[in-house]
């Protein structure tokens, strides 16, 4: 058997660009936050995680070139060697004191963060506790470690109180969920999770790649629920709300250095580059003196999900700048992304096995640089293709 034989029998993509529904790995040519231009048509950008627009504010642009003049392209190694900065050092200490933790670990991307925190801390007699709509960097995290893990119904707290009395009391646990979910933009119920937590000795660690800048006036979900002291440790990422690349995770100071000295993504991958530190850095100083951005940005979501629903689409439970747009078919989610695509909207089609059979969807998402002609002009589109479809 030739282990390559799969990839020659693989043609799911390749039949999609034959029919001309193909939407993945578009190159494009021009990008300036609100608006992109791919083959030189320009269109509205409805599917960035761009959430406050920080990719071209002036000062983090500055703040970026100003630390390659400095510090060069690359620090060209692993923080645990020679790839460390003051400037990273500064960036976790600011971070950290942002999500009110006591120290905090700056990874190369948000997966590493996921990948190795994880991993690091999971044994032979321990147990990894996962909501079934947990981003895949949670779950390959959970699988690179020794541990078991046990999954949950999505935000099914009955179900995920079974699953804790499920688990031997000698054993460790700990429970990981999206702050923000990242398909259907729907919250995790910490003020419910966390009691449970308590009450059978789990640790809980949330990932808030999609709520950070967002959620909590800023400061993430758990802000937002005010249980920033009940919450174990604090993920993010800089490629979303920080309009970087990377990612951090945050908790007790002991927790910190444990995993700094043991997870194998941070020790065996190079560093982020002075300019993604120092995009970020500007990114958060924004963050936290203009909280008015992340105001603006849920009021554009909160339009968006009344008038979708008014039309008749299907938003699921969104409650953040995510939108997803429910079609629960393949060909059909295809055919209206391609409908919105060509007449200037773009948004990400999303299929099994990224989200269930039957809640195949268009995930949408907004910028609080987004202009009121521009969301109306979304809409506009959005009505008009979907009524032509006959989606809705």
């Amino acid at each position: 058997m030739d282990i390559f034989e799969k990839c020659y029998q693989y043609t799911q993509a390749k039949d999609l660009i034959k029919e001309g529904f193909y939407p993945y790995f578009l190159p494009l040519d021009e990008s300036e936050g609100t608006e992109v231009k791919f083959e030189g048509q320009r269109l509205i950008m409805c599917g960035s995680n761009n959430y406050l627009g920080l990719t071209t504010h002036p000062k983090v642009k500055k703040a970026a070139k100003d630390a390659i003049e400095r510090y060069g392209t690359s620090c060209t190694g692993s923080r645990f060697l020679n790839g460390s900065l003051a400037l990273h050092e500064r960036l976790e200490k600011e971070l950290a004191e942002f999500v009110s933790k006591e120290n905090s670990l700056i990874f190369s991307t948000g997966m590493q963060v996921n990948l190795g925190t994880i991993s690091a801390l999971t044994g032979r007699s321990d147990v990894i506790i996962l909501d079934k709509d947990d981003h895949a960097s949670i779950v390959d995290g959970a699988r690179l470690g020794y541990g078991k893990i046990e999954r949950f119904r999505h935000n099914d707290i009955e179900h995920l109180e079974k699953v804790l009395q499920s688990i031997p009391e000698n054993l460790g646990k700990l429970i990981v969920v999206d702050g923000v979910f990242s398909m259907g933009g729907d919250l995790a119920d910490l003020p419910a999770i966390l009691p449970l937590a308590k009450k059978y000795s789990a640790r809980i660690m949330v990932d808030d790649a999609h709520g950070m800048g967002v959620t909590g006036k800023g400061h993430g979900t758990a802000a937002q629920f005010g249980v920033e002291d009940e919450v174990d440790l604090i993920m993010s990422t800089f490629s979303k709300s920080f309009a970087s690349l990377g990612g951090f995770i945050a908790g007790d100071e002991d927790i910190i250095d444990y995993i700094k000295h043991k997870a194998r993504s941070l020790i065996f991958s190079a560093s982020i580059p002075a300019a993604n530190t120092a995009a970020a850095l500007a990114a958060l100083d924004i963050i936290r003196k203009e909280p008015e951005l992340a105001d603006r940005v849920n009021a554009i979501a909160e339009k968006m999900r009344e008038e979708l629903k008014r039309m008749g689409f299907n938003v699921g439970e969104s409650v953040t700048p995510i939108v997803p747009v429910i079609i629960g078919d393949d060909m059909r989610t295809f055919q209206t992304w391609k409908g919105l695509f060509e007449k200037g909207v773009f948004v990400n089609p999303v299929i099994s096995p990224a989200v269930p059979q039957g809640m195949q969807l268009l995930r949408t998402s907004y910028m609080a640089t987004h202009t009121n002609e521009q969301i109306d002009r979304v809409l506009e589109i959005f009505h008009s293709v979907g009524k032509t479809l006959g989606v809705i």
